[in-house]
């Protein structure tokens, strides 16, 4: 861990939930339900998302068990919200068969099986990709994993700290190794990335607006006054 990396990434953070609140992420009443919304939430905002998992809920079917043994074409009936719905009604009734027939339906069996192996099975579940399933590790099972998006890219390539081109490996160990294993930061953290890119730091950003600017007189924004690299050691 380089510590004036952990210093100002600890640093941003603080700016940003000083600006905008704990995001008390994920909004989600049960551990199974924090999945379902994970897989739902691919490519799609979390209010459709949210939309969808309420139909499950009202239908009674948010339940592993009756998603697991369902037609998808009634799955997919129920989740229209969430677009894409016949490609994710398959991936929510084959991880909820996963779930079921590998964890007994039970989320803190599933939280208990050792990280890098865990992931590796929800990775291999087709339709699930790497934010999915880090999601569903942090969100739902309390792994301290990072998660990343396209958010983190825009935002961190602006300000310097990531190449534009980032990959989600790279994204996700440019965190990990500089921040302390800690679930409720790694949670906010995501969060409040979410919450700049989607309010602030948009394709046409608000740069005075952004919080960021604020932590350290050298930082700048690439869309406003010129970014410095902290990676290549500029000060």
């Amino acid at each position: 861990m380089m510590a004036h990396l952990a210093d100002d990434l600890l640093a941003i953070y603080g700016a940003l939930r000083g600006a905008f609140g704990h995001q008390h992420w994920w909004p989600a009443e049960t551990a199974f339900e924090a999945m379902i919304g994970a897989i739902l939430a691919q490519n799609v905002s979390w209010k459709n998302a949210a939309k969808a998992v309420r139909n499950l809920e009202d239908a009674g079917m948010l339940d592993p068990e009756l998603l697991a043994a369902a037609d998808t074409a009634e799955i997919a009936r129920l989740i229209v919200p969430s677009r894409f719905y016949n490609q994710k009604a398959e991936r929510v009734r084959e991880f909820a068969r996963v779930y079921v027939a590998e964890f007994g339906a039970d989320p803190v069996a599933m939280a208990a099986a050792e990280t890098g192996a865990l992931r590796r099975r929800l990775l291999s579940i087709k339709g699930l990709g790497k934010e999915t399933v880090d999601s569903i590790l942090l969100y739902a099972c309390s792994k301290p994993i990072f998660v990343v998006d396209a958010y983190t890219r825009r935002i961190f390539s602006r300000y310097g700290l990531l190449p534009a081109g980032a990959s989600y490996d790279l994204m996700q160990r440019f965190f990990m190794e500089n921040l302390a294993p800690d679930v409720e930061l790694f949670n906010d953290y995501h969060a409040q990335i979410v919450f700049l890119g989607n309010n602030i730091c948009k394709k046409s950003p608000l740069c005075a607006r952004c919080p960021i600017q604020e932590v350290h007189e050298s930082l700048w924004c690439a869309e406003g006054m010129g970014a410095k690299d902290w990676n290549s050691g500029g000060d």
